[in-house]
């Protein structure tokens, strides 16, 4: 059977969303920031409020459909839809197949699935960051090139400016939006499922990236310190040289006042 995760938007309103589910569903729960939906015993999503959802036993052409019917409960669409997806089966015992991308089922518990599936969403929200990290690095590979190449760079002070806002926000949503990558407050009420969140986390590898990606961040945040300095002492500068100017003129006209 299929599992996929998507990251779609910034937030859901999980309450809103809950409520309107819930009728139509054959159980339903809503556990701090995720809803849990079931339509039968092997159709059921678990929906975050940061953005994201995950599905169990849905093929993908439904989970495409499902995913259009809550798109009005989420805020600020990405046009970049991040997605992952694996197949599940029952077994003995929880746990994951790292080689096969297969993940085992020891019941089909709403708890076991929901514990899984925030590793997995937070997974696909973490990729959404990494690409947009990626495209800002992308807009500025030739940044460097055309500074030791030509002494200076097109972007003007208030550009780059925008370009410093920009990442500072960006770093603020991966590290200050703490409850889309951190432990959940699920597993302080349900310690014994958090083993299961933890697997899911290892076999992402959901550290690593984000020690990566927040290496990334300092490296572009330190070109454009570094370029924003550059303009800085390219302006001041270019005043002295206005200063000097002025300076020779009034000297100028004082010898001509002087002699003529």
């Amino acid at each position: 059977m299929r599992c996929a995760s998507y990251c779609t938007g910034t937030a859901y309103n999980i309450k809103e969303l809950y409520e309107a589910l819930q009728t139509k569903a054959e159980s339903a729960h809503l556990y701090d920031e995720v809803a849990f939906i079931s339509l039968s015993q092997e159709h059921t999503m678990c929906i975050f409020s940061y953005g994201a959802a995950v599905f169990w036993g849905y093929t993908q052409a439904e989970e495409k459909i499902a995913l259009d019917d809550i798109s009005n409960f989420l805020s600020s669409p990405i046009t970049n839809i991040q997605e992952d997806a694996f197949v599940y089966e029952y077994g003995p015992e929880t746990l994951i197949d790292e080689e096969e991308d297969r993940i085992i089922l020891q019941s089909n518990d709403p708890l076991l699935k929901i514990s899984l599936s925030y590793g997995l969403s937070q997974s696909v929200k973490l990729s959404n960051f990494e690409y947009e990290i990626d495209q800002t690095i992308q807009s500025t590979r030739h940044l460097p090139a055309e500074l030791s190449q030509k002494g200076k760079i097109s972007l003007s002070r208030k550009k780059i400016s925008q370009h410093l806002g920009k990442l500072f926000s960006q770093k603020n949503s991966i590290n200050l939006d703490s409850y889309a990558l951190d432990t959940p407050e699920f597993f302080w009420k349900r310690p014994r499922f958090e083993p299961f969140y933890q697997q899911a986390v290892e076999f992402l590898d959901i550290e690593v990236r984000l020690n990566i990606l927040n290496g990334k961040l300092n490296l572009v945040h330190e070109l454009y310190e570094m370029l924003s300095n550059e303009l800085k002492h390219a302006h001041s500068s270019f005043l002295e040289w206005i200063i000097i100017i002025l300076i020779v003129v009034e000297v100028v006209f004082s010898i001509m006042n002087e002699f003529f």
